[in-house]
């Protein structure tokens, strides 16, 4: 997030911008190892029968979402998002391109 960016979110906390920017980071880690898994593992396994990519891609992107997760509720208590914010987020992780999309409709959001 750049310095104009931060400036203009309403004024947090440092605990709450500490937990929204590890919302984000963990956020396009997750989307990131799903488009992978979506877009490089899966066509290698059903198109060029190489199987290994899905399982450590796999593990991995499960790992993230897993976290992900668990960090999306403790930023929604400790932020207080709006209660669309919870189901939104879990929903845009199970969506290709989704926690991006997310994270810029929270943080527009949260701009006002």
């Amino acid at each position: 997030m750049s310095q104009a960016q931060a400036s203009s979110l309403p004024t947090l906390t440092n605990s709450q911008n500490s937990a929204l920017k590890t919302l984000t980071i963990m956020g396009y880690l997750e989307g990131t190892s799903f488009l992978l898994l979506l877009g490089i593992a899966m066509p290698l396994k059903y198109l060029l029968d190489i199987p290994e990519p899905v399982r450590y891609i796999g593990m991995a992107h499960g790992a993230l979402f897993i976290a992900y997760i668990l960090i999306l509720i403790y930023a929604a208590s400790k932020i207080k998002l709006p209660l669309w914010a919870l189901p939104a987020g879990v929903l845009g992780s199970f969506l290709p391109f989704g926690p991006f999309i997310f994270d810029h409709l929270l943080k527009k959001h949260l701009r006002g």
